[in-house]
């Protein structure tokens, strides 16, 4: 394993270098939620959306750095309740279908005919619920790391990561009451919701 990290920390990275933000700001969706968005790389470029994983991890400036500066201009925002979207956290009115509507409402906001729309793990889900709603406003699909919250990936995320990542496992799921364990889902959950 360690000779595995150290060939992976020497290769060169496949990513562009920093990519300084353009232009930023929150855009109100409904009486609740307020959706943070920015823009970066060529304002003439072709448009990109970047669809963040979680649901409710939200975007980094790393996230830029998928796209190339001078032909992209690159999108991202943090979903409801997500990132530096308010109000954090937010459960009501937190959708899948009114996230996809959030994202044609970036669209029609920012002035975008049609978009790349870059989903990746949840973000893939949107990505293809959001092609399913407005084909024509995407001009491609590029997925990654493909997340469908179906019940064999969720029981995957929960307990079959800790084959692999056994520390980490323990970490996420000994935070919790060992009467608690046996639903780690539900667990967080709860938590989520409890004021």
């Amino acid at each position: 394993m360690v000779s595995v990290r150290k060939n992976l920390s020497s290769m060169p990275s496949v990513l562009y270098p920093e990519i300084p933000r353009n232009r930023h700001g929150m855009l109100s969706v409904d009486e609740i939620h307020a959706l943070y968005w920015e823009e970066s790389g060529n304002p003439r470029g072709l448009p990109v959306v970047f669809l963040h994983g979680g649901p409710g991890a939200g975007t980094t400036p790393g996230n830029r750095r998928f796209f190339d500066p001078a032909k992209y201009r690159i999108i991202l925002f943090d979903q409801r309740g997500s990132g530096r979207s308010t109000p954090l956290g937010e459960l009501r009115n937190n959708t899948t279908q009114l996230l996809v509507s959030d994202i044609e409402a970036i669209r029609t906001f920012l002035g975008i005919e049609k978009w790349v729309v870059f989903g990746g793990s949840w973000g893939s889900t949107l990505a293809l619920v959001y092609a399913e709603k407005f084909p024509d406003r995407c001009a491609a699909l590029v997925l990654r790391g493909i997340f469908l919250c179906r019940k064999e990936e969720i029981e995957w995320f929960l307990y079959g990561m800790k084959s692999f990542f056994p520390e980490n496992w323990a970490a996420f799921s000994e935070f919790l009451p060992a009467s608690e364990r046996a639903d780690l889902l539900l667990s967080y959950y709860q938590r989520l919701i409890n004021p």
